[in-house]
């Protein structure tokens, strides 16, 4: 056993199985969204091992908030590890795969993502948790690490700059 790590309970043992069976779905979503869903599992469990190993700092009342943010960080590590797919690419079944599901379509859009391209790196983040997450208030503040009236800000703040950014690319 590692120096530091402690035998397991059995209460953590049925604690850490109910978030794996509750937020699988949500994390593999999430990094099927912004990489290469061929790696979207493994990314997910490489999330779920760090949360078995910091399961005493793990909020019990916003789990899935750090296990979003937690995933954020295990991306950002990703993608400096390997070479990242071109945005036009689509990640292995091509293009009819991207036809048959509104979120990847709205993803492949030019216009969207020429908009999203240009309102930087937070707004980004903070949109797509809120669009494809459904994360608003308290469970984006977590994510965040910010205050939730700050979250609400950076949320606003992040709408108003995506209009003004598609506004931009549809004027002819």
């Amino acid at each position: 056993m590692p120096e530091g790590d402690s035998p397991a309970t059995s209460v953590e043992v049925a604690w850490f199985t109910a978030v794996v069976h509750e937020h699988s779905a949500a994390l593999v979503r999430y990094f099927a969204r912004r990489g290469p869903r061929q790696d979207a599992e493994d990314l997910a469990a490489e999330v779920f091992a760090i949360a078995w190993r910091g399961r005493a700092d793990v909020p019990t009342e916003a789990v899935l908030p750090w296990l979003y943010r937690t995933a954020g960080f295990v991306l950002a590590n990703h993608r400096r590890k390997h070479i990242d797919l071109p945005v036009e690419t689509v990640p292995e079944s091509g293009e009819a795969r991207v036809a048959d599901d509104p979120e990847l379509s709205a993803l492949f859009d030019a216009e969207l993502r020429g908009a999203l391209a240009s309102v930087g790196e937070r707004d980004r983040r903070i949109l797509l948790l809120h669009a494809w997450e459904g994360l608003d208030g308290a469970e984006l503040a977590e994510v965040l690490g910010i205050s939730r009236s700050g979250a609400d800000a950076a949320l606003s703040r992040a709408r108003k700059r995506l209009r003004d950014a598609w506004g931009e690319r549809l004027v002819f």
